[in-house]
Order: structure tokens, then C-alpha cells, then sequence
């Protein structure tokens, strides 16, 4: 019996009579299309538009100029030298064939499959809320799953085809998820990448991943493109997910077809309507199931250096993340997520499909209105990268410090003696940081434990004094009475003592666009500081010598290596890189180095065995003039902890001492240089060599328990943005392209 909230979408059984129906929908540029019984799914038209020929569509390539254009109109052929099978999800679509019969809602073999479960177990139930796109939408559990459905069957009725690429290029937002989810619904893979980009990193990744069609954000976006595109590109559409299509340029609209999202949405709903009313037997022979090892998607890599390559991940890789991230994050129906990563970005994608299988609610929001939606919407959960910490950070200690000096005094007190409280609990607790093999003594363990429950026994009523007249004022503005899920880079020690202290559970995790992303993470029952958790379900992880490749013994430092259901199939097309990560017994080279920590029975870190602890990347590495090994990321983290230092690159490659490339903030220097009567109290700016000095004493006093010390510094004025191309889209540095770009003066530093 088919539900009748699950709705199908094609069928080689539908009669002519019904194709015509699907001709009727309601659109600028109406497209028939025609079934013959055996033979399946063709489009006929005649007089057609120029980018449509006998075989269906015609890239730009293949199309001559064309001033004038004929009105499109319809006609019904039956083509039967080709047939064109029908891909589906076999739970989503599969009721219509009762090839699910014998599946239950949660034996997902695609990512789509989800939405046929999501929308029998949570129905009415919120999944989505947009407040920043026109007009602002709610959208619940089964309207999602619908618009799924219509956006897919939308896309067959234009013509995409299995197994082929169809470029993405869109921000987050609702729309992006049901364009995303109605492409691989196809069996299609879709091509993802953020409206940010450069015209040229868009076309590299379109012409290399072969792509047919596009979608785009805006007409914004599509402009910015569309003379490259035009020129350099075959397309067989457009498909414009917001905006007017009045919009776009001229060229875009006489060259190419042009879809809005309404109308791909409407041809869907036409059409399934049709397949739906249909009396007309179907057959199964002309249907074939998505496997779960077909490519789902390709996602190239931000890439610190280098070009991007494409990263295959299949539907397999995505269901591992989607079935295990629980663990980590255990949600429940009716919890709140605040959605502000790019969800072509593999962690905020992988996230977003787990949870909805949780019946959460989801709220997209914005750099600029994050901080407003967070008192607005008081999240349970944010799942971000450190940037977005360490803002919220800098945030509350500019809000501490602004206020009468008594009063922050009182706070920066408290703050010191909630992380001292919190320091003694993690030694009692067993989960303190050790890399030391030898396990102590029993005695010396029992004493160790005992010392550091009295000690935050004392520092315990101060702590929840803190908690009620200082810390719930934090909570009350920033939300996240759960979690913040840290991943997509480095969490710096001190932002994580720092939420630790005030109660802010923050769960640092591991992950790259090569493993769907996740492979560790710090649970909630074991969130040991400093390090990136146990390895999820599935997972394995094992450090090697960077030489050698020899396994190496718990404690030590080295490449690390992880296997697991989640590693990607390859690189599109580039069997070479693909070896160099990937070896033959399915281990992934990650390039990072780490160590994982010793196993104890007792002592300050008997609940701490078998975690992960990174120390940033092997390419990253400085190696000195003296034959020295310096690790960068340790001591840029410490030197953030300045208010006075915006951002920093250390530099000193075969020289022999470091030095930093830093962008001040200049703000906050100008106010310590009127407190220390540096400047006059009325002025508005500091010399470059007051600031320089004011950094060196900032350097001194907070890298002091680095092994190895700054030098000579570089001042720079302009941010490293991502629109520079001096950050990743996931807001890593490029540490490559600022040596490149400042080749000049770093010489001179050293002269």
C-alpha cells in the first residue's frame, strides 16, 4: 500500500496522455517530457529553444548565435532507440515499485532514504527555520521530505540523468539542502562550492569534475560568472535556487536555459501527479536502485596549498556519519541547532543530515546575526569551528572589560578561580592529559586524587557563586546549554579552559572533507582537554613514524594514520594523489602529527587511554638553520591569547630563529597605550613602532612557556580574509600564500 505522504516520481510505464499533463506545468518555458512503455524517459519538442536539439539538450559549445527566439512549444514523440533507467532511493522512492518492502524506515542503503524515515517518525514537527531569506520560512518534517520529492522528480523532468555532475554553487540555507538532497535523489552527484569563491577557482572545478548544469545562489552569484562561464563552460541549464530571474544578465537568459527554484519545483510536482493518476502497470526492469557505494557527491578541498582535488565520497561514507555521530552528539526531537558553516563544507553537511534523523530543529543564521540569533534562539547546540569560539570569546572579555574596573576585577577573578576548580576536578576525575608511559604508583595516584578533591573542595562554593552572578549572565546571551561542537581546525587551549570554566560544554572533534568528516571527537562523558577525543565507532587510528612508517607506541609523536567506513572512494581523476593518502590496506594518511594517549588503571589519567592529541600539520613543520624542528600552531595559539594581536603567521624557514607576520588590532592597542600613558588621551592612532613595541611585550608574555621564542616581526594593516584568498572557506590560514605574498619583506626581517 503506498502512504500517501510518500509521492514517486517517474515511471517508463506512463501513457502519452500523461506526458501531456506534465506539459501543462505552470512555467515560463514548458518541458514535455515523453515515456514510451519500454523504453522509458525522452523529452520531444519541436521549434525548440536553442538550447534543446533531438537528443534532448545541446551544450553552449555545440550552439550557434541566435538573436531571435522562437517561442518553445510541445510536442509527443516516442523515442525508443535509447532507454534511460530510473535510479532511486530504495526507501524513499521504493514504495512505488515495493522494492522496500521488505526494508524498515531506518535500513537506509542512500542518503535520501533518510527523509521517508525523518518525515513517518517526526511529521508536523519543525526541521527548518530560514529567517534571512524572502519570505522567511518554518518548514516541518514533511514538507521537507515533499519538496525533496518535487525538486528530484523537477531535475528528471528537465532531463539530468544518472551518475551525472551537477554543480551546486549556493550558500546555506534551505533551499541549498533540498536542491543537495533532490540531485542525489537522482542518483546524480552534485558538485558543491560556496557563492565565495573565485570565477576561477569555480570554473576549475566545474570544467574538472565535468559538470552538465548549474545551480547558483543568486542572481548575484551568476552574473559574477556568467561571461566566464558562457565562454568557458558547457551548460545544459541554469537553475537559480533565490532570486528573480529578471535579474540576470542578458546573455545568461538568450544562451541558456534558466530555471527558478519554483519553477523546477512545480514541474515536480506536475509531473508526479501525473505518475501518480496513472493506471498504467510498472515495471520494474526499467528502475534501478542507488547503491551505497555509488558517489554521492564531490567536494574539493579548501587546500592550504595547492589546487583543490575532489574529494569522492559516496552514499556508504555519509550513512557511517549519520548512524554514528550520536555518540558525540546525542540530541533529541525538539533540540535546537544554530546552522552557520557553509554546508558545502563536509562537517556542517555530515552534521546536518545526522541530526534531522533526530527530529531537531534546525536554524540557518549569519556571521553578522550570530550573536543576536544566539540570545534570540538559545540553541542547545552550534556545531562551528574555533574561529567562531574564539569570537564569542574575545566578545565576552570586551563585554568584562568594559564595565566599572571593580567589576571586572570581581569576574576576572572568579574566571581564575573556576578554571583552578576545574583543574583539580579533571586530576580527580582521571582525565588529565599524560603522554608518560610508566603509570605511577598506586599509592602516589591515591594521594595525587585525594589532594585534588580537597583542593576543589575549598574552591567549590566560590565556583558556584560565580556560576550565579557572573556566568549565567554568559549563558543567558550566548546560549548553548548543551554543546559547542568544535571541529575544522585547531580549538586553542585557553578558549577551551575558558568555556570550561564559565560551564560551557565545548566538544572538540577531528575530521577531514576525505573522511565525510568526522573520525574522533571528545564525548560528553569524556571530554579530556587538549585532546580530539576517542576515535568514533568504526574508526581506527594508528601514529607512524614519519620516515619509516614504523607503528609507534602510545605517548610517542608522529604521522597520524586512521581506516574506517567514512574514507573517501578517491580523487576524481587523479589516481596519483589518490595512492599517496590512500594505501592498499584502506589507511588514510592524514599529514597531521599526533600522539594517542597511554592507557593508566588509576591516577589523574586513567580515563584519558587511547585519546587523541594533534600538534599541528607535517607540511606545517619549521625547520631552522640550526637543524632545529619547530611546530608553528603552539605558539600562535598561545600568542591569540593577546587581545592586542588580531591574527599571526609565524614564519622562519631555514633561518635561524623565527619570526611572525602579524595583524594587529588596532583598537585595542590604542586603549593600552592611553591606560600605560603611552599616547596622549585624545589620540586616534599609534605609530607602526609603538605598536611594534607594544606587540613585543605582548609576544614575551604569553609565549613565555613556548620551547621556542618569536623574533623579529612583520606589522601588516590588511586582515587575511577569505575573499583575499589568504584564508580557507572554513577560515584557515593559508600559511603558503602570506609567505608568498610578503617574499619581499620577510628577507629584510632577518638582514
Amino acid at each position: 500500500m503506498l502512504s500517501s505522504s510518500v509521492a514517486t516520481a517517474s515511471s517508463s510505464t506512463t501513457t502519452t496522455a500523461a506526458a501531456m499533463a506534465m506539459a501543462k506545468a505552470s512555467t515560463p518555458s514548458s518541458v514535455a517530457a515523453v515515456f514510451d512503455r519500454r523504453r522509458g524517459f525522452r523529452f520531444a519538442l519541436s521549434r525548440c529553444h536553442p538550447a534543446f536539439g533531438r537528443g534532448g539538450f545541446r551544450s553552449a559549445a555545440h550552439r550557434g548565435p541566435s538573436r531571435h527566439r522562437s517561442p518553445l512549444r510541445v510536442s509527443c514523440r516516442a523515442e525508443t532507440d535509447e532507454k534511460q533507467m530510473r535510479r532511486y532511493s530504495p526507501i524513499l522512492e521504493g514504495a512505488l515499485l515495493s522494492s522496500g518492502d521488505g526494508l524498515a524506515l531506518d535500513e537506509w542503503t542512500a542518503v535520501p532514504d533518510i527523509w521517508r524515515f525523518c518525515a513517518e517518525k517526526y511529521g508536523d514537527r519543525i526541521a527548518l527555520v530560514d529567517p534571512y531569506h524572502g519570505p522567511p520560512s518554518n518548514i516541518t518534517y514533511n514538507q521537507l521530505e515533499q519538496e525533496i520529492l518535487n525538486f528530484s522528480e523537477g531535475l528528471r523532468v528537465i532531463g539530468v540523468k544518472p551518475d551525472e555532475k551537477l554543480a551546486l554553487y549556493a550558500d546555506n540555507s534551505y533551499r541549498w539542502l533540498i536542491a543537495d538532497q533532490g540531485m542525489m535523489a537522482t542518483g546524480a552527484i552534485n558538485v558543491v562550492r560556496g557563492s565565495r569563491s573565485s570565477v576561477e577557482e569555480l570554473l576549475q572545478i566545474y570544467q574538472h569534475s565535468e559538470s552538465v548544469a548549474l545551480a547558483v545562489d543568486s542572481p548575484e552569484l551568476y552574473n559574477r560568472i556568467a561571461e566566464v562561464f558562457c565562454d568557458k563552460a558547457s551548460m545544459k541549464f541554469v537553475i537559480l535556487l533565490w532570486g528573480d530571474k529578471a535579474s540576470l544578465s542578458i546573455r545568461a537568459t538568450e544562451e541558456i536555459p534558466v530555471f527558478s527554484y519554483n519553477e523546477i519545483i512545480h514541474l515536480g510536482q506536475d509531473s508526479r501527479k501525473s505518475l501518480l493518476s496513472s493506471n498504467d502497470t510498472w515495471n520494474p526492469d526499467d528502475y534501478e536502485l542507488i547503491s551505497s557505494d555509488d558517489v554521492a557527491t564531490l567536494m574539493y578541498t579548501s587546500g592550504t596549498t595547492g589546487n583543490p582535488k575532489g574529494v569522492m565520497l559516496t552514499h556508504r561514507n555519509f550513512l557511517h556519519q549519520i548512524k554514528n555521530l550520536w555518540d558525540v552528539v546525542p540530541a533529541v526531537p525538539g533540540d535546537r541547532f544554530l546552522s552557520i558553516l557553509p554546508p558545502w563544507h563536509a562537517y556542517e553537511r555530515a552534521c546536518e543530515y545526522f541530526i534531522f534523523t533526530h527530529g531537531v530543529e534546525q536554524v540557518y543564521t549569519t556571521v553578522r546575526n550570530l550573536k543576536e540569533d544566539l540570545q534570540q534562539y538559545q540553541p542547545h547546540y552550534l556545531i562551528s569551528v574555533p574561529l567562531v569560539y574564539e569570537t564569542l570569546y574575545s566578545g565576552i572579555q570586551k563585554q568584562l572589560s568594559t564595565g566599572p574596573a571593580a567589576r571586572k576585577l570581581i569576574a576576572l577573578t572568579f574566571i581564575r578561580i573556576s578554571m583552578a576548580f576545574m583543574d583539580f576536578k579533571r586530576i580527580y576525575e582521571g582525565k588529565y592529559l599524560t603522554r608518560d608511559q610508566k603509570e605511577p604508583s598506586y599509592l602516589v595516584s591515591m594521594l595525587d586524587c585525594l589532594l585534588a578533591r580537597i583542593f576543589a573542595a575549598v574552591l567549590w562554593p566560590l565556583h558556584i557563586l560565580a556560576r550565579k552572578i557572573v556566568y549565567s549572565k554568559i549563558h543567558s546571551a550566548i546560549g548553548i546549554s548543551k554543546a559547542g561542537i568544535s571541529g575544522g581546525g585547531s580549538l586553542p587551549p585557553f578558549i577551551d579552559k575558558f568555556f570550561e570554566a564559565i560551564g560551557v560544554t565545548v566538544q572538540n572533534g577531528y575530521g577531514l572533507t576525505e573522511c565525510s568528516p568526522v573520525t574522533a571527537a571528545r564525548r560528553r562523558t569524556c571530554n579530556v582537554l587538549g585532546s580530539i577525543g576517542h576515535p568514533i565507532r568504526y574508526t581506527e587510528f594508528k601514529i607512524v613514524h614519519p620516515e619509516t612508517d614504523e607503528l609507534l607506541p602510545p605517548g610517542s609523536k608522529g604521522i597520524v594514520k586512521l581506516r574506517g567506513p567514512q574514507v573517501m572512494k578517491g580523487y576524481y581523476k587523479n589516481p596519483s594523489a589518490t595512492s599517496q593518502v590512500l594505501d592498499a590496506s584502506g589507511w588514510f594518511n592524514t599529514g597531521d602529527v599526533g600522539w594517542m594517549a597511554p592507557h593508566h588503571s588509576s591516577g589523574r589519567s586513567r580515563h584519558s587511554g587511547g585519546v587523541i592529541v594533534l600538534e599541528g600539520r607535517a607540511k606545517d613543520t619549521i625547520v631552522l638553520s640550526t637543524g632545529e624542528n619547530v611546530e608553528p600552531a603552539e605558539i600562535e595559539e598561545a600568542a591569540m591569547r593577546s587581545s592586542l594581536i588580531q591574527q599571526i603567521v609565524v614564519i622562519g624557514q631555514d633561518q635561524r630563529r623565527l619570526g611572525a607576520i602579524i595583524v594587529p588590532n588596532k583598537e585595542e592597542a590604542l586603549l593600552v597605550a592611553k591606560r600605560m600613558s603611552i599616547v596622549d588621551a585624545n589620540a586616534m592612532e599609534l605609530s607602526k613602532e609603538k605598536v611594534s613595541s607594544l606587540l613585543y611585550e605582548e609576544l614575551r608574555t604569553w609565549t613565555s612557556n613556548c620551547t621556542f621564542q618569536i623574533g623579529p616581526i612583520l606589522i601588516v594593516d590588511e586582515p587575511f580574509t577569505i575573499d583575499g584568498g589568504l584564508m580557507t572557506p572554513t577560515m584557515k590560514i593559508r600559511r603558503d600564500r602570506i609567505v608568498e605574498l610578503y617574499k619581499d619583506q620577510i628577507p629584510k626581517l632577518y638582514s
